[in-house]
């Protein structure tokens, strides 16, 4: 595992992106796993960026406030294993207003796929993904930022499960060990 620090975060982790190995298509999964608030959003959007590549969050297809310990099977399925074929890559989004399923969405296969959020360096995507990345805060911060956002009274009644949700995952899915990089939030 390594640690990247420096300014050029970006530059850095694009150029380990592309020496990455793909998958049999050519195409490439990038990982940005970590705890709520960890500054997973940020750094995977800047690294979307950067690289030129469509940015999925697995809060899109994550389905309900339990349904966190479904995410892998579900990001495998709908966008590591198509990523990997070449094919399109589609999934069931969540309708998080009216807490019930939403459209399903397609992307057709592009060179790299940016996956944020909490499950997706996941065991189990493992097979399919490039570069797997974890952000780390402290707790403390992180949950100084998740009582900032615009999101929080919606989310408040749901920490408490979603953190013991999480935690459980991170551990039975080894995602902070088994990454490639670690990256501070």
């Amino acid at each position: 595992m390594r640690r990247v620090a420096d300014r050029d975060w970006t530059d850095t982790v694009a150029r380990l992106v592309h020496a990455a190995p793909a998958g049999p298509a050519g195409n490439r999964l990038v990982t940005v796993d970590g705890f709520s608030g960890a500054g997973k959003s940020t750094r995977a959007r800047a690294l979307a960026d950067r690289l030129e590549a469509p940015l999925l969050e697995i809060e899109d297809l994550c389905p309900g406030w339990d349904g966190l310990p479904r995410v892998p099977a579900l990001a495998r399925r709908g966008i590591g294993d198509p990523l990997a074929a070449g094919t399109t890559l589609r999934w069931r989004s969540w309708d998080w207003v009216h807490e019930r399923p939403g459209p399903e969405r397609t992307l057709a296969p592009p060179a790299v796929v940016v996956l944020e959020g909490c499950g997706s360096g996941a065991a189990e995507l493992a097979p399919v993904t490039s570069l797997a990345i974890w952000v780390e805060a402290s707790a403390d911060e992180r949950e100084r930022r998740l009582h900032g956002r615009a999101d929080w009274p919606g989310y408040a009644p749901y920490r408490d499960g979603w953190r013991r949700a999480e935690q459980e995952l991170a551990r039975s899915g080894g995602a902070p060990e088994r990454a490639d990089l670690v990256l501070d939030g």
